[in-house]
């Protein structure tokens, strides 16, 4: 299962510098998990969902639903 973090991202308005400003998490940090390729080894983790909701002001439920219902490759 992929993730389309980056549509995810446009969508919202979102870029990783206003996520990492909002969440407190490193941009280096985001930059390099939001920009990888995406194998069962390595996935988006709950800190960058964590992120993502900090930065738009919602729970992390909200976020995961909206990936799973409508970013899933």
């Amino acid at each position: 299962m992929r993730i389309d973090i980056k549509s995810y991202l446009e969508d919202n308005g979102l870029t990783i510098y206003v996520i990492a400003k909002k969440s407190g998490y490193g941009y280096t940090t985001l930059h390099k998990s939001f920009n990888k390729k995406q194998s069962s080894a390595t996935s988006i983790n709950l800190r960058d969902i964590e992120a993502i909701a900090k930065a738009q002001d919602i729970e992390m439920w909200r976020v995961l639903r909206e990936l799973e219902l409508h970013y899933l490759k």
